[in-house]
Parts: C-alpha cells; sequence; structure tokens
C-alpha cells in the first residue's frame, strides 16, 4: 500500500503525518478516512479547490489531471505546477509528499 506523507500544516496536521491507503484510493478519501480533516466543501464531486493539495514527491504517479480539475485549479490559492485537486488524485503503487497550502478560497469552514 502506498504512503502519503503529508507536511506539516499549522491546522490540519501540525507535526506533519503519514498515512497508508490502498492504490486507486483519492488523496481526500485516504486523509479523510485517517483522520486529517483536509476540507473539501463539494464533497470531492470536483466543483471547488477547497482540497487543493501541492504534491512534492509523486506527482507523475497520480496520472494526468483532466480539463476540469486543470480548470478548477486555476482559481486555487497558492497554485504551482504540481497541484492537485487531491479528491481528484488517485493514488497507485508509489508513495507520495503532500503539502496542504496555508489557504484555500474557502471563507467560512463548515463540519464535515
Amino acid at each position: 500500500m502506498p504512503i502519503i506523507k503529508i507536511l506539516p500544516h499549522v491546522e490540519y496536521c501540525p507535526q506533519g503525518a503519514q498515512v497508508q491507503a490502498p492504490a486507486g484510493t483519492s488523496i481526500c478519501e485516504a486523509l479523510l478516512d485517517n483522520g486529517v480533516n483536509i476540507e473539501h466543501a463539494c464533497d470531492m464531486s470536483a466543483a471547488c479547490t477547497t482540497c487543493h493539495v501541492v504534491v512534492r514527491e509523486g506527482y507523475a504517479s497520480l496520472g494526468e489531471p483532466d480539463e476540469t480539475e486543470e480548470d478548477l485549479l486555476d482559481r486555487a490559492w497558492g497554485l504551482e505546477p504540481q497541484s492537485r485537486l487531491s479528491c481528484q488524485a488517485i493514488l497507485s503503487q508509489q508513495d507520495v509528499t503532500i503539502e496542504i497550502p496555508r489557504y484555500s478560497i474557502n471563507h467560512a469552514k463548515e463540519n464535515h
């Protein structure tokens, strides 16, 4: 099972974290299943950018983003060349390292 290394984030995992998830799982699902409560305002339907992450290692293993994801990412805060919507980034057999940006476009957070 691939490992997702999450770099420290002041709100979601101040010490950083590592979680395992089966290949075929989205990064967002894996984080939520392991207690890292990343924002996902659209309930993982690829309609917002609140689950935006930057893939620091293992980007190529996630497959190419589709046009819808690329269009949405254009609205994400802190966009980088290795940015992905975590709800659309599907794990393969390779480990990945991600960084959750400090801010998102979501002005009001809801408890999911």
